[in-house]
Protein backbone atom coordinates (compact mmCIF):
# COMPACT_ATOMS: atom_id res chain seq x y z
CA UNK A 1 0.00 0.00 0.00
CA UNK A 2 2.41 2.24 0.86
CA UNK A 3 6.51 2.37 -0.37
CA UNK A 4 9.06 1.67 1.81
CA UNK A 5 10.27 4.89 1.76
CA UNK A 6 6.96 6.54 3.00
CA UNK A 7 7.09 4.10 6.28
CA UNK A 8 10.80 4.28 6.39
CA UNK A 9 10.19 8.49 6.70
CA UNK A 10 7.09 8.16 9.06
CA UNK A 11 8.69 5.79 11.34
CA UNK A 12 11.67 7.83 11.39
CA UNK A 13 9.13 11.02 12.30
CA UNK A 14 7.91 9.22 14.91
CA UNK A 15 11.34 8.05 16.78
CA UNK A 16 11.87 11.92 16.59
CA UNK A 17 9.52 13.32 18.19
CA UNK A 18 9.81 10.42 21.11
CA UNK A 19 13.66 10.75 21.29
CA UNK A 20 12.91 14.96 21.73
CA UNK A 21 9.84 14.36 24.04
CA UNK A 22 11.98 11.64 26.27
CA UNK A 23 14.66 14.88 27.01
CA UNK A 24 11.79 17.22 28.04
CA UNK A 25 10.42 14.57 30.44
CA UNK A 26 13.96 13.85 31.70
CA UNK A 27 15.13 17.66 31.90
CA UNK A 28 15.46 18.84 35.88
CA UNK A 29 12.15 20.97 36.78
CA UNK A 30 12.90 25.11 36.56
CA UNK A 31 11.58 24.77 39.85
CA UNK A 32 13.38 22.57 41.23
CA UNK A 33 15.70 24.31 43.07
CA UNK A 34 14.15 27.30 43.86
CA UNK A 35 12.81 29.11 46.99
CA UNK A 36 9.53 28.48 48.31
CA UNK A 37 6.93 30.36 47.32
CA UNK A 38 4.68 33.15 49.40
CA UNK A 39 1.58 32.85 47.64
CA UNK A 40 -0.48 30.07 49.35
CA UNK A 41 -1.21 26.45 47.55
CA UNK A 42 -4.71 26.96 47.35
CA UNK A 43 -3.68 30.28 44.84
CA UNK A 44 -3.72 30.05 41.25
CA UNK A 45 0.09 30.73 41.45
CA UNK A 46 0.54 28.12 44.38
CA UNK A 47 -1.01 25.59 42.68
CA UNK A 48 1.03 25.64 39.50
CA UNK A 49 4.34 25.85 41.43
CA UNK A 50 3.59 23.57 44.21
CA UNK A 51 6.13 21.16 42.84
CA UNK A 52 8.58 24.67 43.90
CA UNK A 53 7.44 24.66 47.33
CA UNK A 54 8.26 20.61 48.36
CA UNK A 55 11.25 20.39 46.58
CA UNK A 56 14.66 20.74 48.50
CA UNK A 57 16.21 24.23 49.10
CA UNK A 58 19.58 25.18 48.93
CA UNK A 59 21.84 22.66 51.55
CA UNK A 60 21.86 25.78 53.59
CA UNK A 61 18.34 25.69 54.24
CA UNK A 62 18.72 22.26 56.17
CA UNK A 63 21.86 21.10 58.52
CA UNK A 64 22.92 17.38 59.25
CA UNK A 65 21.32 17.40 62.74
CA UNK A 66 17.97 18.29 60.90
CA UNK A 67 17.88 16.79 57.34
CA UNK A 68 15.36 14.85 56.45
CA UNK A 69 15.00 12.25 54.03
CA UNK A 70 14.42 12.58 50.48
CA UNK A 71 12.23 10.98 47.85
CA UNK A 72 11.33 11.25 44.09
CA UNK A 73 8.08 11.77 42.24
CA UNK A 74 8.04 8.80 40.08
CA UNK A 75 4.32 9.05 38.95
CA UNK A 76 4.00 9.75 35.52
CA UNK A 77 1.67 12.42 36.10
CA UNK A 78 1.21 15.57 38.59
CA UNK A 79 1.56 13.80 41.82
CA UNK A 80 -1.64 14.92 43.62
CA UNK A 81 -0.61 16.07 47.36
CA UNK A 82 -3.01 15.83 50.12
CA UNK A 83 -4.54 17.38 53.18
CA UNK A 84 -4.73 13.67 54.70
CA UNK A 85 -3.54 10.09 53.77
CA UNK A 86 -6.44 9.53 51.58
CA UNK A 87 -7.01 10.21 47.89
CA UNK A 88 -10.71 11.40 49.10
CA UNK A 89 -9.42 14.61 51.04
CA UNK A 90 -8.59 18.48 49.99
CA UNK A 91 -6.08 18.40 47.21
CA UNK A 92 -3.16 20.93 48.54
CA UNK A 93 -1.25 20.96 44.90
CA UNK A 94 0.51 18.93 42.71
CA UNK A 95 4.14 17.53 42.44
CA UNK A 96 5.94 17.39 38.79
CA UNK A 97 7.89 13.65 37.67
CA UNK A 98 11.34 13.74 38.90
CA UNK A 99 10.94 16.59 41.84
CA UNK A 100 12.95 15.45 44.68
CA UNK A 101 11.26 15.98 47.87
CA UNK A 102 11.60 16.29 51.59
CA UNK A 103 9.86 13.81 53.41
CA UNK A 104 9.15 14.12 57.00
CA UNK A 105 7.77 10.60 58.30
CA UNK A 106 5.46 7.86 56.75
CA UNK A 107 1.89 6.85 57.73
CA UNK A 108 -0.66 4.28 56.96
CA UNK A 109 -3.59 5.20 55.33
CA UNK A 110 -5.75 4.40 52.00
CA UNK A 111 -4.36 1.51 49.79
CA UNK A 112 -3.09 2.78 46.83
CA UNK A 113 -2.20 0.35 44.35
CA UNK A 114 -1.07 -2.38 46.97
CA UNK A 115 0.52 0.13 48.70
CA UNK A 116 -1.02 1.68 52.02
CA UNK A 117 1.90 3.69 52.80
CA UNK A 118 1.88 7.97 52.68
CA UNK A 119 4.88 10.40 53.23
CA UNK A 120 3.87 13.45 55.10
CA UNK A 121 6.30 15.99 53.38
CA UNK A 122 8.71 17.93 55.18
CA UNK A 123 10.73 21.10 55.17
CA UNK A 124 8.07 22.64 56.77
CA UNK A 125 5.48 21.84 53.67
CA UNK A 126 1.95 20.96 54.93
CA UNK A 127 0.30 17.33 53.02
CA UNK A 128 0.45 13.97 51.93
CA UNK A 129 1.59 12.11 48.83
CA UNK A 130 1.11 8.74 48.30
CA UNK A 131 4.02 6.42 48.91
CA UNK A 132 3.37 4.45 45.49
CA UNK A 133 4.36 7.13 43.53
CA UNK A 134 7.53 8.36 45.33
CA UNK A 135 10.97 6.21 45.66
CA UNK A 136 12.21 7.11 48.95
CA UNK A 137 16.64 8.18 48.47
CA UNK A 138 16.77 7.47 52.06
CA UNK A 139 15.27 5.29 55.29
CA UNK A 140 11.96 7.45 56.41
CA UNK A 141 10.52 7.12 60.05
CA UNK A 142 7.21 6.24 60.62
CA UNK A 143 5.57 9.41 62.31
CA UNK A 144 4.89 9.31 66.15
Amino acid sequence: MYSAHARHRVTTGIAGLLIAGSGLLAAPSAYAAAPRPAVPADSAAGATSAASAAAPASAGQQTQATAEPQGRVVSRLPLTIREKATSNSRSLGTLQPGTVIWLHCKVVGQNVDGNKLWYLLGNGRPGYVAARYVQNLSAVPYCK
